[in-house]
This record gives structure tokens, sequence and C-alpha cells, in this order.
């Protein structure tokens, strides 16, 4: 069974009382000593990934990790990068098999290309199982959307709904399972909204105004980010006549726009009209007539004012988000062996410059732009730190390659299983150079290449 699904998180809290232990264990024919990690997004307008659990999966390929939770989640299951979504219920324990793989046939690879999807298969069978009623009710819902898209769509056929609906209650009208009920309404919601069932007022008021956020149902945040979308420039007849940047200039931009959102009547709802402010000022920040540094007060005044806990993490992980890797910000940290099998943390490194280069032995352009340090080496090194960072996933073959290299003289570290440094620096091409100041924050990424203006932007950072 592929189960399906958007990927969600829910703060949790493993001191609460009320959060469970959940337990993940089973077999993975093939990932013998990799690592399995557990993740999801912090939420769903952003979907941040964060950490939830990780362990090694054996050397007879059995694997089993716990969490703390408090609220349903859906999370993300990989293996290199290899992945799965599955839903956790708090105080349960699931017990599956994912289908064999050969994972090390993808070692010499683009692993943001080249990842496939894991298949899981339950222990024993149980229709009522959560995980079971989203992957029955996807595939139904799937089915009826592909045989009546033009009647829904172009027809605005609203029968052909209702009787959707009676065939949905035959099979699923005694489920109690309250996470998958709302996981359906909304799905169904998006139905209504294709078909133009109800207008848009009668959605809000059904949907979002006289109910609660569901910030953890991927569902209810698929369909609210469907509904508000470009809703403060465009979809408002009240807000789009504002004068947003009049306002994100102004004394207090936060307050100012909460109030001129007020006057739209689907948005009386405070806590609905600072989160949908905080999706529009994720929608307005790559548009060129806003400022970033504007937006980006406006989300920060929501994280430091909010009353509510959701939208502030929402609103941490927009910072999060909308910040990676731009100058000024804390380069993600690793910890890495370097050529001799020492940990090299980069927090170490602090008080000099680093030059980044993510490579690989089989990357030629790679090659080619580290002949290209060994100058540059040798003129800045008591100034600046030179670290190559091997993507390979043996070290092996990093080490042999490099002592073939008798004047790769500078640092160079592997990074073996630890794909996640991969994601933290979003490496989707080699090779891939990355500035970072004394204070261990981003100066430039991406940065120059050797081959083209690299010594030009050292001496900019060692005149700083």
């Amino acid at each position: 069974m592929r189960l399906s699904g958007v990927l969600f998180f829910i703060l949790f809290i493993s001191l609460s009382s009320s959060a469970q232990k959940t337990t993940i264990q089973g077999s993975a024919p093939g990932a013998e000593r990799k690592i399995i990690r557990i993740t999801a997004p912090g939420d769903l307008i952003t979907f941040w990934e964060k950490p939830l659990a990780s362990s090694r999966v054996d050397s007879t390929g059995h694997f089993s990790l716990s969490m703390n939770l408090e609220q349903t989640i859906n999370v993300s299951i990989s293996i290199d990068f290899h992945k799965t979504e599955m839903f956790l219920e708090p105080g349960k324990t699931y017990d599956f098999r994912i289908a064999p793989m050969r994972y090390d046939e993808y070692t010499e690879v683009n692993p943001f290309i080249q990842s496939q999807n894991l298949t899981i298969e339950p222990a024993k069978s149980d229709s009522l199982e959560l995980n079971t009623l989203v992957d029955t009710f996807n595939s139904i819902y799937s089915g009826f959307l592909m045989e009546h898209f033009n009647g829904l769509y172009r027809d605005h056929k609203k029968v052909l709904l209702d009787t959707f609906r009676i065939q949905l209650n035959q099979h699923f009208g005694s489920v109690k399972n309250s996470y998958f009920l709302d996981y359906a309404s909304y799905k169904m919601a998006s139905l209504e909204q294709l078909t133009q069932y109800y207008n848009q007022a009668q959605l809000a008021k059904k949907y979002f105004t006289e109910r609660p956020i569901l910030y953890n149902n991927p569902e209810y945040m698929d369909f609210f980010n469907s509904f508000f979308t470009r809703y403060l420039t465009v979809t408002s007849n009240t807000i789009r006549k504002v004068d947003l940047n009049a306002l994100l200039r102004g004394a207090d931009p936060y307050k100012s726009i909460m109030k001129a959102m007020m006057a739209d009547t689907l948005l009386k709802n405070e806590q609905l009209r600072e989160l949908v402010m905080l999706k529009g000022a994720m929608d307005l920040y790559n548009m060129p007539n806003y400022s970033q540094v504007e937006l980006l007060g406006v989300i920060d005044a929501v994280k430091e004012r909010t009353k509510f806990p959701g939208n502030r993490i929402v609103a941490e992980d927009m910072i999060s988000l909308l910040t990676k890797l731009k100058p000024g910000t804390l380069a993600p940290e690793f910890t890495l062996p370097d050529r001799t099998q020492k940990l090299l943390s980069l927090k170490t490194l602090r008080g000099k410059p680093v030059v980044l280069c993510f490579w690989t032995t089989y990357c030629e352009g790679c090659l080619s732009e580290m002949d290209l340090i060994k100058p540059l080496y040798d003129k800045y090194q008591d100034q600046i730190d030179f670290v190559s960072v091997s993507a390979d996933k043996y070290f092996s073959k990093m080490l042999y390659f490099i002592n073939l290299k008798n004047d790769y003289v500078w640092t160079f570290v592997n990074i073996g299983d630890q794909s996640d440094v991969l994601k933290d620096y979003d490496v989707r091409t080699y090779p891939l150079f990355v500035l970072i100041d004394k204070a261990g924050k981003i100066y430039k990424y991406p940065a120059e290449p050797p081959s083209n203006g690299l010594e030009a932007d050292l001496q900019k950072l060692l005149e700083q």
C-alpha cells in the first residue's frame, strides 16, 4: 500500500501530560545500517520541514523509532532521499515493512532528482485504521474526479456531487475517526468550490468563519491555501482596493493591515484574519512591487504579538523559509569526518571566513574548479578556511581520490549518509560554492566558482 497525502506537522510538547508515546517499527530490506528519519513540516503553508526522530536500521534490516505526540500528524519517512508519507496517531504502534530497494544504485546521481517513493506494507490489515481510511477515500475520490471532471468543472453539475456524497456515506457512514471526517469534509469542499456549489461567501462561512482552524489537517490547509491565494490583491473586493504599500510603510503595518482587512466581512474572525495576512505576505514576498524587508517586518510582528500559537508557528516558519541561506543568516551547522576521520564542526571555524565547496568525485566540473582552489588556498590560507564537502556516499572513495592529488592540501570532509547537509544547503548541482563570514553567517549563496570571480568576493569579504 502506498500512502498518499500532504506532509504536515503539529506542534508537540514532549513534556506535556497529554503527549503520548508513538512507535514506528518494522523492516527495510536493503537499507541495513542506513539512517531512517521521520520528519514533518512545521506548518502547512510554508511546509518548512522539521525533524521528529531518527535511528539506524540494524544489520538485519529492522528499525524502531519513538516520539511523543499530542495530536495526529502526517509524517515523511525517509531513507537517504527516498521517502513515503503516513499518518501517525498519538499512543499507537505502527508495524510495517518497507518494500526492498537497492539503495546503493543511487550513489552517483543528483539525489533531489533521482529519489524514489518508498512503498510500505502494514503488518496486518485494518480497514478502520486512519491510513487505510485515507488511502481508500483518496482512491474513490480520484476515480470520481477523473470520470466527472468536465461535468463538475465545465458544466457545474451539482447533482453529481450529491450522488457522490451518497456513495461516500455508504463507504464511510459508520466511521467515527474525527480526524478522518475533517479530512474528508475539506476534500469535498474543494469539489464544492470546483463545481461552484456555493459562492465564495457561503464557502467561507461553512468552512472557515464558523469552524476552528485545523492547522494539522492537510485537507483543511490545502483548501485554505487555495481559497486565500492572492486574496489580498485579487480576490477580496474590499482589500484589493487598499494601498498595501502605504500600510507597509506606516508606523505600525501589522495593526494597519489587520484593521483594513476587518472591513472584509469574511474575515471578522481575528485568528483567521491574521493567518490570511500571513498567507498574503508570503504571496507578495517575491512580487516586484513590494518590499521584502517590510513584508518580513509584518511577519515578525505576528510572531511577536499574536495571541494564537498556531499563527506564531506559521510566522516563525515563514521567516525561516524566506530568509534561508540569505546573507546575514547563520549558515546551517554540520559535523562531518575529515580525511583523517576526525570530526569537523562548522562552528569551530568561526573567527575566520569559510569557503565551502560541495563536490563529488564523478563531477568533472567540480574537479576543474578544485584545481583552481589551490592557488587561492596558497594565497589566503592564513585568512580564510577552505573546506571541500564531498557528497560521495563512501568515505573511501573521497579519500582514494584526494590521495591521488598531492596538491589538495586544504580541508576535505565527507557527507556519507548525512544527506540532511545537502538539504540544508539546497545542493542541487555540483559544484556549489558558499561564502561564510567570520561570524558563521552566510555572506554569499551561491558564490561564484574560482573560474568566475570567487577571488574578488574573497577580497570584499576580507575587507568587512
